[in-house]
């Protein structure tokens, strides 16, 4: 069965960090309706001014934090040890688990422009205390499909045509694709039933279901076992993300998600007296 539109969101422009002017695409309103994901930032700017105060240390637990960078460079550093940078096509995949501190300071590229994403997933009470991980997936770790009708595809997460992403052993069990589709052009996805599903166009036109969308549209599909959109009149560039919903209680303030409110309580007052940091490497 094809999946139907659930909802069109545009999102709207928030300030973040030290003073990062973004588009939130979805995040803390109703996030059981796109559980297991929590939150989508586009951080896409031609202008340095609008990202180069950056996101100084602050604190994450019980989330994963997912950066995708596709142009310019982001400096960053943990709690853990990790230092680096985040340049374009690489991707970070963070998992903040029993809590860590980090920060990410954008730096755009030679011209002042920066384009990426950050999408943040939840994790099931049973992982909340998990050890912190860090992942820094490089250009070369990305395969890339190149279908017979000009569809090309990025894997960061999940299978496509027997390729397999870098991300794996993730809970959720998730998609994390970039897609670009040429104009006219169908593309058809299987999708595991009861699984979240949305895609995020990021450059072109095109339509799902007689719905037309463009750039900076995300679509969050009904239940179903495929996905199928059309590229419009240029080429159509999106991100196609799923996963399985966790389908627990969210308890969520700024950085950190529990599962009640006296776990939050709990974390906080963990950052006030210095103990947040279970595992520092």
């Amino acid at each position: 069965m094809i999946r139907k539109v659930r909802q069109v969101f545009q999102g709207q422009k928030v300030i973040e960090g030290a003073g990062v002017h973004l588009r939130r695409v979805f995040g803390f309103t109703n996030p059981e309706l796109f559980d297991p994901f929590l939150l989508l930032d586009d951080f896409r700017s031609p202008n340095r001014d609008d990202f180069i105060k950056g996101f100084p240390w602050h604190p994450h637990k019980g989330i994963e934090t997912i950066t995708y960078v596709l142009q310019g460079d982001v400096e960053h550093g943990d709690s853990l040890g990790n230092k680096g940078i985040i340049s374009s096509g690489e991707v970070q995949w963070m998992t903040a688990g029993s809590g860590i501190i980090h920060q990410e300071m954008p730096k755009g590229d030679e011209n002042g422009e920066l384009q990426g994403f950050q999408l943040w997933a939840n994790l099931p009470a049973s992982s909340k205390m998990m050890a912190p991980r860090y992942r820094g997936i490089t250009v070369t770790d990305i395969p890339v499909v190149n279908r017979a009708d000009g569809t090309i595809i990025r894997i960061i997460a999940g299978e496509v045509d027997g390729a397999k992403g870098p991300a794996d052993d993730i809970i959720i069990d998730p998609d994390y694709l970039d897609c670009t589709v040429r104009p006219q052009t169908d593309f058809r996805f299987s999708t595991k039933r009861g699984y979240t599903v949305f895609t995020y166009c990021i450059g072109g036109s095109g339509s799902v279901n007689g719905t037309p969308f463009g750039d900076g549209s995300l679509i969050l599909f009904d239940d179903g076992d495929e996905i199928v959109l059309t590229g419009g009149n240029v080429p159509l560039r999106f991100l196609l993300c799923s996963g399985k919903p966790i389908k627990e209680p969210i308890a969520w303030r700024g950085p950190i998600v529990m599962n009640t409110e006296e776990e939050l309580d709990q974390a906080f007052n963990e950052i006030r007296d210095e103990t947040f940091i279970k595992h520092s490497s």
